[in-house]
């Protein structure tokens, strides 16, 4: 668990609203046509975060290399879900830490 990637992944907003929607999917993506089990399309994400798909790509892809959400590709969509195993260990050391 790389900690300065996490916390530089969870000094940006937008990143921290992401995780917040994909704590619950099914609230925030009801409207998926995929079983949000199996993540949330990117495309979605997008559309919800009100931003150009290159900038939300891009909070995404800083998300990932933190280990805070993993991916699925499927065919042509990626599929993003939170890492709570990391994000777990992540806060575990912080109380730890503190």
């Amino acid at each position: 668990m790389d900690i300065d990637a996490i916390h530089k992944a969870l000094a940006n907003p937008v990143r921290r609203q992401i995780l917040h929607w994909l704590k619950e999917p099914q609230r925030h993506f009801a409207d998926q046509e995929h079983p949000l089990d199996m993540g949330v399309c990117c495309k979605l994400i997008d559309q919800r975060a009100g931003l150009s798909q290159s900038t939300v790509s891009a909070h995404l892809a800083t998300l990932h290399k933190a280990g805070l959400v993993s991916t699925r590709r499927v065919g042509q969509f990626i599929f993003f879900q939170r890492n709570e195993e990391t994000i777990q260990a992540f806060l575990d050391q912080l109380n730890d830490g503190l």
